[in-house]
């Protein structure tokens, strides 16, 4: 199996490595008891046959056995658990603590002096295990076969070894989850300064490109690639600021050009190349501007802090563009709901995207038309032309940077998206829609949808005075 996440991985593997053992371990440990125990049975049978031997004399015409009453009592049939049996040379059984006085087991007279048994009775009943030894009395060889039943209630150590398995599993369950648990916390432990530095990283960014990875507390295998990285964050720190520096510094030298070439326009005595002229000059201009805003919008930080009215900037911006939407025959009207609160933000910022909104709105218009500005709610303001309309197809990429859809002067395709841009950082977001009768609705957003509202809307005095300058 495949994990996206190295701890995950390292859980895994680390998990089937411990279960691995938790069944190695236990097999090797049953199998060095089962040993352990199978000597201490041979042992014991073998120092209850040589007890028994120990009580066995040689007599004038025959054997005699005279086992003490206790050593009696363990072979009794009453008993069950110990049987015995010895045998003459001959194979002729002399004594017996069974009825049938029967072979324990089959005398091989192979050369081996001791000789030891395990069998399981018919049907798994009773387990029993015996030796057979050979000794020499008095010239004399005899066989001392000796059993025990091992399925006897007293036979403590088997049931141990048979019970072995069921007292281990219920040990190693536990201690599984507890060393897997245990693993866990240490890896966690192990890679908390990989997600220090993962969070450090999505910090890193336009606005803060000065940050970088901590490098302190992260492990020796990993701190090459830290360094690595950060060492990039450089060069692209560099390359962003020189790209930024590049733009802003056109921008700078471009004003003073452009101020000295209106000046000279306004000498010109033929009116219509003047007012040709002039209009190419409030398009480079607008553009410059433009590319000021784009350098400056790479590093804004909004202070959340600051407080700014919506309605007020509105006002401010149609007072400003007035003049101009009047030498195009146009007018600008501004509409606001009541009692409108002031919210946080970056006044100078909403004022550049407001300003654009309506720029962008007067190139578009009819002749004779009103660009609207309706302050719909504390956070919400939509910017309202009789233009030709946006597609639905294209209503994603006039936001785009650089993109037009036509190539008039004095425009590159700046405007909108240094909008979008203004408004993302506000934490909202900027959409376009048709309007009724024709045109185009820009809706600038810096709450959810769900929180507009456009009830009460009166018109501002300072728009109604601004329209009329």
């Amino acid at each position: 199996m495949r994990f996206r996440s190295i701890m995950l991985q390292v859980v895994f593997l680390h998990t089937i490595a411990i279960v691995c053992a938790a069944v190695i371990l236990p097999l090797m440990l049953y199998k060095t008891l089962d040993a352990d125990v199978d000597q201490l049975q041979q042992d014991a049978l073998k120092d209850k046959a040589l007890r028994i031997v120990d009580h066995l004399k040689r007599k004038e015409g025959g054997w005699s056995l005279d086992l003490p009453a206790g050593l009696r009592d363990q072979y009794s049939q009453a008993y069950g658990r110990y049987s015995y049996v010895i045998l003459d040379d001959a194979g002729v059984t002399l004594f017996s603590s069974r009825p049938d006085e029967t072979h324990l087991y089959p005398v091989d007279d192979d050369g081996k002096t001791t000789s030891f048994y395990q069998e399981t009775t018919t049907r798994g009943a009773r387990t029993i295990a015996g030796v057979s030894m050979k000794r020499s009395l008095d010239g004399r060889s005899v066989w001392v076969q000796v059993s025990e039943n091992l399925s006897h209630r007293d036979v403590i150590v088997d049931d141990l070894v048979a019970n072995y398995f069921n007292q281990v599993g219920w040990i190693t369950a536990p201690v599984l989850i507890f060393l897997v648990a245990v693993d866990f916390l240490i890896l966690r432990r192990a890679v908390r300064p990989l997600l220090d530095a993962s969070a450090k990283a999505r910090s890193i960014g336009p606005e803060r490109i000065d940050l970088r990875l901590p490098v302190r507390n992260i492990p020796i295998e990993i701190r090459p690639l830290v360094v690595a990285v950060n060492q990039a964050f450089d060069r692209l720190e560099r390359a962003f600021r020189a790209q930024r520096d590049f733009a802003a510094d056109v921008a700078h030298e471009l004003r003073t050009p452009l101020t000295i070439l209106r000046g000279r326009i306004e000498t010109l005595s033929d009116k219509a190349t003047r007012s040709t002229l002039n209009d190419d000059v409030v398009g480079m201009t607008r553009v410059v501007n433009q590319l000021l805003d784009a350098a400056d919008l790479e590093t804004v930080v909004i202070d959340w802090n600051e407080k700014v009215s919506l309605h007020d900037i509105c006002v401010e911006i149609a007072a400003f563009l007035t003049p101009l939407a009047l030498s195009q025959g146009k007018q600008i009207s501004v509409t606001s709901a009541r009692n409108l609160d002031v919210i946080p933000g970056n006044a100078e910022m909403l004022r550049r995207a407001i300003r654009n909104l309506v720029e962008n709105a007067l190139r578009h218009t009819r002749d004779g038309s009103v660009v609207e500005l309706v302050v719909r709610s504390s956070s919400c303001v939509s910017v309202l032309d009789r233009g030709p309309g946006i597609p639905v197809g294209e209503r994603a990429l006039i936001f785009q940077r650089f993109w037009r859809r036509d190539r008039r002067a004095g425009s590159v395709g700046l405007g909108l998206a240094i909008v979008k841009r203004i408004v993302e950082a506000h934490g909202g977001d900027v959409e376009v829609c048709d309007r009724a009768g024709g045109g185009s609705e820009f809706i600038m957003a810096l709450l959810p949808r769900d929180e507009w509202h456009d009830d009460d809307l009166v018109e501002s005095d300072g728009a109604r005075s601004a329209s009329l300058l």
